[in-house]
């Protein structure tokens, strides 16, 4: 199988690193140091690889060093299947990201189709306890990672929505000004749907028979009232019929924006809100490895793998299967943790950073 990685990241006032450079080979990367050093900033940094906001989901503006906010800059060598490429993305002075693949200028969707990459952060342990926007977020990562249009039509989806959204809390009733908006909602709507229900049919596949020490997360699709609708036609026949309902809540109330996912921990046949910290994120754990074996079998090679503080809530045995599965699959995952001791069940498997501060910079010592 081909390899997927991160050979060369250099970093320029970005967050705390005003001039981090490394190099690494195919193996996972394990960073270590003490809680605020900039750990996962260099994480964010690989995430930005791939179409979207970042793990953090930051502005491009909150991503520059502080106190200078010159702007950033990231600049990033990818061995991908089809070959080597050059990859450059940053800001200046708070602007909108700018994208440079192998020196020519490019969309962030251009992305997609070169590098597959997924996260796991500590700000996803409550994914299942929280409210639905977080899980519809999850749902889309792993549906992008599968099908990289998905960004463009959930764009297109959105700008329609908001639009019509404007009509409805205007009191606008005259239908002329709903026909367009309604067309492109359904169109891109179902699309999503599609895609969506394609996702959870891919990971439910990649569980299946999978020998491994994480628990098979049982997936549903649901919608906050009624039924999603199963074609364009329906679709834009409900947003049609729900106009006057929509107007008194000032927002369209039909469509995959409603959508909410739900997880059980198929085994004990619980829902995955009802399961321990520690099981909610074994779930966790198991879904993106799940998507990982996935991409793997569509790509002919793994993805690159960001999980920060990933031992948090894992016992030291399905921390050390973890390291395991990784690397069987052959993945590039970037690890972090506050202590190296984390890292021992992975011995000479893998790569190890240590992140130290002085003078409140990041300082990034050798791959070893």
């Amino acid at each position: 199988m081909s390899r997927l990685f991160v050979s060369d990241l250099v970093l320029s006032h970005f967050r705390s690193h005003r001039v981090a450079r490394l190099s690494a080979d195919t193996r996972p990367v394990a960073i270590h140091g003490r809680n605020g050093v900039g750990k996962t900033n260099l994480l964010e940094a690989i995430s930005l690889l791939s179409p979207g906001r970042g793990l953090r989901r930051a502005s491009a503006e909150d991503m520059t060093r502080r106190p200078e906010a010159l702007g950033w800059k990231v600049q990033a060598v990818v061995a991908a299947p089809d070959g080597v490429h050059e990859v450059e993305i940053w800001s200046e002075t708070g602007a909108a990201r700018q994208v440079r693949l192998d020196g020519k200028p490019a969309p962030q969707t251009a992305l997609g189709r070169l590098c597959r990459v997924l996260w796991l952060i500590p700000a996803m342990d409550r994914l299942w306890i929280e409210g639905a926007e977080g899980r519809r977020r999850f749902l889309d990562r792993m549906t992008l990672s599968f099908a990289p249009s998905h960004a463009e039509t959930s764009i297109a989806y959105e700008k329609a929505m908001r639009e019509r959204n404007r009509l409805l809390k205007d009191m606008v009733r005259d239908p002329a000004w709903y026909g367009a908006l309604e067309a492109r909602m359904a169109e891109t709507g179902i699309a999503i749907h599609e895609n969506r229900v394609t996702a959870l049919e891919r990971l439910r596949r990649a569980q299946d028979g999978a020998a491994t020490a994480f628990p098979v997360a049982a997936l549903d699709l649901v919608q906050a009232e009624a039924d999603m609708p199963c074609s364009v036609d329906e679709l834009r026949a409900a947003l049609t019929d729900n106009r006057s309902r929509d107007m008194a809540a000032g927002r369209s109330l039909i469509g995959p924006h409603r959508s909410d996912l739900r997880g059980t921990y198929a085994e004990k046949d619980v829902a995955a809100r009802d399961c321990s910290t520690g099981e909610q994120k074994a779930l966790l754990v198991s879904l993106i490895l799940a998507n990982a074996r996935a991409l793997a079998e569509d790509l002919g090679a793994a993805p690159i793998l960001l999980l920060d503080e990933v031992a948090a809530h894992l016992d030291p045995d399905r921390r050390a299967a973890l390291y395991d599965e990784i690397c069987v699959l052959g993945a590039q995952a970037w690890m972090t943790g506050t202590e190296p001791q984390l890292f021992d069940a992975l011995g000479d498997r893998a790569q190890y950073l240590e992140v130290t501060e002085r003078d409140g910079i990041s300082e990034v010592g050798a791959v070893a």
